[in-house]
C-alpha cells in the first residue's frame, strides 16, 4: 500500500519513529511459556469443577 505522505514528510515520519525514545528494548517473545500457562490454567480449572462438583454431589 503505498505512502499517502510526500517523501519529505514520509522521510520525517520514520526519523522520529526511528529515535531511541521509540525503540523499547523487550525481551524474546517465547511461544512454550505462554503455551505451558495455558495448559496450567486449563487444567487447573479442570480440577477445581471435579472438586466443587464433588462438594455438591
Amino acid at each position: 500500500m503505498p505512502s499517502r505522505l510526500n517523501q519529505q514528510d514520509q522521510e520525517r515520519v520514520a526519523k522520529y519513529l526511528e529515535s531511541p525514545i521509540h525503540q523499547v528494548p523487550r525481551r524474546p517473545f517465547k511461544v512454550w511459556l505462554l503455551f505451558a500457562l495455558v495448559i496450567a490454567v486449563v487444567v487447573g480449572l479442570g480440577l477445581l469443577s471435579r472438586l466443587l462438583g464433588q462438594l455438591v454431589v
